[in-house]
């Protein structure tokens, strides 16, 4: 049934998506407490509280914009898409060398890896989602050419680190909150957030280039900008180091458009086995 309604609604034209997306944003904000509470306090706390009515308008489209994103034909999405600094990453490509692409949770994250695999196979890490009904879904978007999975376990882990050995790219999610011994105490936003070492470590293992992408949604539905970014500086340090460096990142990168960051994800949240964060290395919880 869910993918039967996704199919119908993915053949509205976008700016129509958008605008129900707006409305839903709302209706969920009012409705459910919550979501209210984790929304305004995580984007209060950055710094964003200002951009409140542009983030709940912003995180209803990130909603309904994906029957389009996963169920519309490939060739109708990518016509709603334009690609800013792909030289970048051309460069890379031509030199031979392993690219990690890092995308947070940042306007359409799932446009990201569909542009980038319209130009080079792209393999990423993919954990399949709770909700079974979504599974046929995501998959199917997630799996289109040149765009290959990469399950969230050891497995994976080996399939992306032979990748990056070879000079392809992979991609990841650098903000999901990963699970107990994946990840260290690191600080986003001024706040202490558990954050997975492995982006840090395949760049490394594979001597790749680290690149941030995301899809910057633009308004009245006019389609996306997918913006390359080379990561500056060098990932050394300790482990909690370079996490800490990668969030830094994230939270610039989240500062070009911060009203379509994912503010209501509980990205704070103490994995089940992880000791808090005083405990495991001093740092204080606000």
């Amino acid at each position: 049934m869910l993918v039967i309604l996704f199919r119908l609604l993915s053949t509205l034209p976008l700016p129509l998506l958008h605008l129900l997306g707006s409305a839903l944003g709302w209706l969920v904000y009012l409705a459910d407490p919550s979501y209210r509470r984790r929304l305004r306090a995580n984007l209060s706390a950055a710094g964003y509280g200002a951009l409140l009515p542009q983030a709940v308008a912003e995180a209803g489209k990130a909603i309904v914009e994906l029957p389009f994103v996963w169920c519309a034909k490939p060739a109708r999405v990518t016509r709603h898409a334009v690609d800013h600094n792909w030289e970048c990453v051309q460069a890379q490509l031509d030199a031979g060398r392993g690219i990690v692409f890092l995308t947070p949770h940042l306007g359409c994250f799932e446009m990201t890896a569909q542009q980038i695999a319209l130009r080079t196979a792209l393999t990423v890490m993919y954990r399949p989602p709770k909700q079974a009904a979504l599974k046929p879904l995501i998959e199917g978007a997630r799996a289109r050419h040149n765009l290959h999975l990469a399950p969230a376990n050891l497995s994976g882990v080996r399939i992306l680190a032979k990748t990056l050995k070879k000079g392809g790219p992979i991609g990841l999610l650098p903000d999901q909150v990963p699970q107990e011994g994946e990840g260290v105490w690191a600080p986003f936003f001024g706040r202490s957030a558990y954050t997975m070492t492995l982006p840090a470590k395949l760049a490394k293992m594979g001597d790749a280039a680290v690149i941030l992408v995301y899809a910057e949604r633009l308004a009245r539905g006019r389609g996306y900008v997918v913006r390359f970014v080379p990561f500056e500086g060098e990932l050394a340090g300790s482990a909690a180091e370079q996490a800490g460096l990668i969030n830094r990142a994230m939270e610039q990168l989240i500062a070009r458009c911060p009203a379509q960051y994912f503010w209501s994800y509980n990205r704070y949240k103490l994995p089940d086995g992880v000791a808090a964060p005083d405990a495991a290395d001093g740092q204080a919880t606000p």
